[in-house]
């Protein structure tokens, strides 16, 4: 029997306010244990919860970014309720969170699926609620220390409808979600310190079956990795259940990173089991219209935005628009790069700056250990360098090549060019001037200083026409086939034959000088 796999994610995103949900406490990371619980966290008799006006206005934010920047699904007034359960790192034997009347409804996050394209995610909800402290198990022998310091940390619970099919996907969707929340400055999305962690109610089905399968959830999954890891063992441990005839009992279950295992921790519990009812510490939490009004106007442009305007304006495929919004710094990268790309074909130019950027540029950002915001190649010197390599069609060997020499001179000068070897046998009389690659100095001025040494051999195409001519007859004597394929039409094996012949010149050969070369002799 074929198998179907259902997901659906409850992410928990950290909201960055200096203060917690409900009191002042601090929500620094990295406190010794204990020091930032203050009396309304831990819940003494007589305190009262007070809600904090920036955790809200984040939450409207996120509300507004995944409803295309229309405030439909926000919610004008929202409830907070206490949802009742003991655990020892709950001071108040309760959270606050929203259960009926969250503060966002509804959305949709748009990723692209490995097998099924670009989809949507649904979301049914987004809510307000407080954390809970900390266990901490593996410092203590025979007892377990209490942290209280997460306790009343603001948080945005996003959960979505089960609209996943496969690990991938989930990961999919995390991602841009994580990238989403980072996008809008809402949540820092640092895992590792918990800000941002999925829980992933993982169900199968026979495929072609409308009924959703007995769910599982898998909690705090704090990685990328871990989220896909535990999926595919969790979906595989229920088809091997089922088809051996047993059954799947609704559970809350941990993974294991060192057994790549999930294991169940309890049965799984239903809302009502938590006896949910309004807080009668906390009025109805109103939204006006014109708050949202003022929180739209300082949203930026949203990647999903982004992303349809950089298909249509420069026809790149969805993936890689994905690519260039995964954050603010790269979309803006690549967008004042482009803004400074003049005299070429706008389009050739963004897939050329896109091919740069998660080509050599991120190879070597990656090898410096720096992000791109902090890029010793400024997108005015990557413009300059893309419209030489398209006016001048540059072969790709050769524009990496200068991308690399271009990165490293940039790293220790403010502004950059050449010193060429104007010695140099076979040096095309304009070398020099074709050879000019653009950088800025905070003057604005166009400087050029000596920071490398490359010859016409290493970076320019081979301008010895009888060195081409030669390479051309070779390819056309080994290939008759392909040879006999164009003469009767097929437009396929002349690039069969260029790439050959670009191949045997090891890179070296002007693109256009070896077209000329080989169409005056399979035509003369």
């Amino acid at each position: 029997m074929k198998w179907e796999i259902v997901i659906g994610l409850e992410t928990h995103a950290q909201l960055s306010t200096k203060s917690k949900i409900f009191s002042g406490a601090s929500t620094a990371f990295g406190a010794a244990p204990n020091t930032q619980a203050c009396a309304v966290d831990i819940a003494l008799p007589g305190v009262l919860p007070v809600l904090n006006r920036e955790a809200v206005e984040k939450a409207v934010r996120f509300g507004l970014a995944v409803n295309g920047n229309t405030a439909v699904n926000i919610n004008r007034r929202s409830i907070f309720a206490r949802k009742n359960y003991f655990y020892p790192d709950l001071p108040k034997g309760y959270q606050i969170s929203q259960y009926e009347m969250p503060i966002v409804k509804g959305g949709e996050i748009s990723i692209v699926s490995p097998t099924r394209g670009e989809i949507k995610v649904r979301l049914t909800r987004a809510h307000l609620e407080e954390d809970a402290g900390k266990s901490l198990h593996e410092a203590f022998h025979d007892f377990t220390g209490i942290d209280l310091n997460r306790a009343g940390t603001p948080l945005l619970e996003i959960v979505s409808e089960p609209d996943m099919r496969s690990a991938e996907e989930a990961v999919a969707y995390a991602k841009t979600l994580h990238a989403l929340v980072r996008w809008i400055e809402i949540c820092d999305g640092n895992m590792q310190e918990g800000s941002f962690r999925c829980d992933a109610n993982v169900s199968v089905r026979p495929a072609g079956s409308d009924k959703l399968g007995t769910r599982r959830e898998i909690k705090n999954l704090n990685s990328f990795r871990f989220l896909q890891q535990a999926i595919e063992f969790e979906a595989s441990w229920q088809i091997e259940a089922l088809e051996g005839g047993g059954t799947i009992e609704q559970a809350t279950v941990l993974f294991d990173s060192d057994s790549g295992e999930t294991r169940s921790m309890r049965t799984k519990e239903d809302a009502h089991d938590y006896r949910y009812f309004p807080d009668p510490d906390l009025l109805p939490l109103e939204v006006s219209e014109l708050w949202i009004g003022k929180i739209k106007i300082e949203m930026p442009e949203l990647p999903q935005t982004k992303r349809d305007r950089y298909t249509r304006q420069y026809d790149l495929i969805p993936q890689d628009a994905v690519l260039l919004t995964t954050d603010r710094d790269t979309a803006e990268y690549f967008e004042v790069t482009m803004s400074h790309i003049t005299e070429v074909e706008l389009k050739a130019a963004a897939k050329l700056v896109l091919n740069f950027m998660k080509g050599k540029l991120a190879a070597q950002l990656n090898e410096s250990n720096l992000s791109i915001k902090d890029s010793p190649l400024k997108p005015i010197a990557l413009a300059g360098h893309v419209m030489t390599t398209l006016r001048h069609q540059l072969p790709i060997s050769t524009a990496n090549k200068a991308i690399d020499i271009m990165y490293m001179g940039s790293a220790t000068a403010s502004s950059m060019v050449f010193s060429f070897d104007l010695k140099h046998q076979n040096l095309p009389p304009d070398f020099a001037d074709k050879l000019k690659l653009y950088a800025n100095v905070p003057s604005g001025e166009w400087l050029y200083t000596s920071v490398g040494t490359l010859t016409s051999q290493d970076l320019w195409p081979s301008g010895d026409a009888q060195e081409l001519e030669k390479i051309c007859d070779q390819v056309i004597a080994a290939n008759p086939s392909q040879v006999a394929d164009y003469k009767s039409g097929k437009e396929k094996a002349f690039n069969s034959l260029v790439g050959q012949a670009m191949k045997l010149s090891k890179g070296k050969a002007n693109p256009q000088q070896v077209n000329e070369i080989l169409k005056r002799k399979l035509t003369g």
